[in-house]
């Protein structure tokens, strides 16, 4: 039991520091990769607490997925963040203040670590525990809830984490219409820039039959050209 909780101890010093590091880098790409430390050490810790199915999710969407849309929308901003003046930072540091208060206040009324009467070892963990084996035939328990028992929930997250990556896709201008940046094709081109000329057809036995370029170069020259003017006195 000691040794358990030097070790989570050592995960949240990590989570600190990280964070800290997080809060003073400047640097996108160190940023984007701290995060994905991040995510990393909170999976070992949740594997720790037993939370091994939150420490999936976490191991696959937040180091995995998240990093790589990360990457991908660093193509759109600069390297390095600009700095934000301190008069800006005073509201969030309040949010985040008051919000540790009130989830240290709420510590005191979680159930002791272990516990064996606690709302993660009884009620519905029980059934899941004895059920699973007869109506899913699968011997992980934590794989049966998240594919079975909570199946639409899992299909709600891969469905998030799909508009997610859309949203990156189009933010990047693969459609050819955001940002500066265009996709440009790398295939050739098999048809001509000119549109193809229209068929020749047949005109109708009545209709006038079209003169030819030089009849009508000569018969516009004659209808620009002013008639003479008779001489008075008649002619000489």
């Amino acid at each position: 039991m000691a040794s358990t909780i030097l070790l989570d101890i050592g995960f949240m010093a990590m989570l600190v520091v990280v964070a800290f590091a997080i809060v003073r880098l400047r640097s996108l790409f160190a940023i984007v990769m701290l995060q994905g430390v991040y995510s990393l050490v909170s999976a070992a810790w949740f594997v720790s607490l037993d939370a091994v199915d939150v420490a999936f999710t976490e191991a696959a969407v937040g180091a995995g997925v998240s990093t790589v849309l990360m990457l991908a929308a660093m193509l759109l901003a600069d390297r390095e963040s600009r700095p934000v003046p301190l008069g800006r930072q005073i509201g969030p540091l309040l949010i985040v203040v008051f919000a540790g208060l009130a989830m240290f206040y709420a510590v005191g009324d979680m159930p002791a670590y272990g516990d064996a009467h606690s709302p993660a070892n009884s009620y519905v963990g029980h059934d899941y525990l004895d059920r699973t084996a007869e109506e899913i035939h699968i011997p992980n328990v934590v794989t049966a809830v998240l594919a079975s028992y909570r199946g639409y929930d899992t299909f709600g997250e891969a469905v998030v984490v799909f508009a997610a990556g859309l949203g990156v896709l189009l933010l990047l201008g693969l459609n050819g219409n955001a940002g500066r940046w265009r996709a440009k094709p790398n295939g050739v081109r098999v048809s001509k820039q000119a549109a193809p000329a229209a068929r020749k057809r047949p005109l109708p036995a009545d209709a006038p039959q079209p003169m030819s370029a030089p009849a009508a170069t000569i018969m516009t020259t004659r209808a620009k050209k002013p008639a003479a003017k008779k001489k008075k006195g008649g002619s000489s």
